[in-house]
């Protein structure tokens, strides 16, 4: 008989991969729960066996976006003045003014910054977004969902975005337990909180600090440090095929050894095409000296740009590209989604290649749970596609400061540094890969594998 009834709220796209794509459904059928997501995706989970709730029209409020904008760069100031550390300063996003809508929110963001940045004023902001969530329809809709389907707990999968208020709001006002989790590596530093709920699920212990640093309102018997089922999907071997039939799949040679460069998105790397041109130089020199090495492209799975067709084009003997398989589902959303497809495919592009090189993201992580090697960039390229983006902001950032070893990736310092640091990633990586599985030890909790066990153990462990 199932006991608990627990509504997976999914407030956008990003939650699908965690929560739907994984192996968390999985787990907690299997520790006896009754699990509805409670959508507001287009995607249509009734296809993958899951039981749903739609959630229909949803809309914040007007007012909310610019308080909540407002709220943002209120918790950078006093992060700032805190820490005597200007890094805050990096993580605003320049104002809009090129349309009226945005102009509008602006400059009613800008007038709550100036008048209410303090830590009074920040409650202040907090509380106006409740209360502005509550007013409208869409809390009004939740409430009603609430009283009709009875949840024992409401569990968001990702603290980020406005339209998880309401519901959230909805599930409190009628008594039932509320958690969020923490989605991404880089997220509390960046000040990117927006729900506020009776517990928080995090990463690892590092996130946990974090967690308490950042918002000291939040007690620590709130917090669940359980890992990200982000990774969980590379321990599996039912995901995987065999490299003949991965390489047949994508015409690739099977004499070739490759390595994966995985691009950005264009405000991440406006660079990023002069980067893979550069990479795909030092394989051709080295190729040249009688190696056989071969270029797998992952682009970002939502940049559509033509920005790397001339490189793909010049380099087509080394460079194969292959394509996410992200979609866009629903023409009234016009979103592009992940898929359960492109998490088997991304699993299957690492595990048939050797090492991967880009510019401080998280796949070190992906790589290094299948024991393989990662490069970062580091360095200018002469003329730049935007004079104030530098490489040196990247690795400023206060989550790369978690890196208990600079040794934990190969650093591409300039485009000469490339053709031996793909050699020595591909001949003599065990120290690089050690130091940066003591990284990923910080970062997520270990045992990658047992992370939705985890979660559900501590689902049960609030509804009871």
């Amino acid at each position: 008989m199932l006991n608990k009834k627990i509504f997976i709220l999914l407030p956008d796209g990003v939650g699908l991969r965690n929560f739907a794509f994984s192996n968390f459904f999985k787990f907690g059928l299997q520790q006896n729960f009754q699990i509805t997501y409670w959508n507001n995706t287009p995607f249509d989970l009734t296809t993958l066996g899951f039981n749903e709730l739609k959630i229909r029209n949803a809309r914040a409020n007007p007012l909310t976006d610019s308080y909540k904008n407002a709220r943002k760069h209120i918790e950078l100031n006093l992060s700032i003045q805190i820490e005597k550390d200007q890094v805050y300063d990096t993580y605003r996003f320049p104002f809009s003014y090129k349309k009226i809508k945005p102009a509008i929110k602006s400059l009613i963001s800008r007038f709550l910054i100036a008048a209410f940045s303090s830590d009074k004023g920040l409650k202040k902001i907090r509380e106006k977004i409740k209360k502005l969530e509550k007013s409208g329809n869409y809390y009004k809709h939740c409430l009603d969902a609430l009283q009709t389907e009875k949840p024992d707990m409401v569990f968001c999968t990702n603290q980020r975005p406005v339209l998880a208020i309401a519901p959230l709001l909805a599930a409190q006002k009628l008594g039932i337990p509320t958690a969020t989790f923490i989605f991404s590596w880089d997220n509390l530093p960046k000040a990117t909180m927006v729900v506020e709920t009776d517990f928080y699920f995090v990463w690892s212990e590092h996130m946990k600090k974090e967690l308490l640093h950042y918002y000291p309102d939040i007690k620590e018997n709130q917090i669940f440090v359980t890992g990200t089922p982000q990774f969980e999907s590379h321990f599996e071997t039912n995901t995987t095929i065999s490299k003949e039939e991965f390489f047949e799949k994508y015409q690739l040679d099977l004499n070739k050894k490759y390595i994966c460069y995985s691009g950005d998105d264009f405000t991440t790397c406006p660079d990023d095409p002069q980067y893979l041109s550069d990479v795909a130089d030092a394989v051709r020199e080295l190729n040249n000296q009688g190696n056989q090495i071969g270029i797998v492209f992952r682009r970002c799975p939502v940049d559509f740009s033509n920005r790397y067709d001339l490189v793909l084009e010049k380099n087509k003997d080394i460079i194969t590209p292959i394509v996410p398989l992200w979609k866009k589902v629903g023409e009234e959303w016009n979103t592009i989604l992940p898929t359960k497809e492109d998490l088997e495919l991304q699993i299957n592009t690492i595990k048939h290649t050797e090492m991967v090189l880009n510019l401080g993201s998280s796949m070190v992580f992906d790589y290094v749970a299948h024991q393989k090697p990662c490069a970062f960039i580091n360095y200018d390229v002469q003329n730049k596609v935007d004079r104030d983006w530098s490489v040196s902001k990247i690795y400023q950032y206060v989550h790369f400061r978690s890196m208990p070893n600079k040794n934990a990736v190969l650093w591409l310092n300039a485009p000469e540094d490339i053709k031996e640091k793909i050699k020595i990633g591909l001949e003599q990586s065990a120290k690089t890969i050690e130091n940066a599985q003591k990284w990923f030890e910080i970062i997520n909790q270990h045992p990658p594998e047992n992370v939705s066990d985890r979660i559900w153990k501590a689902i049960k462990i609030i509804v009871n």
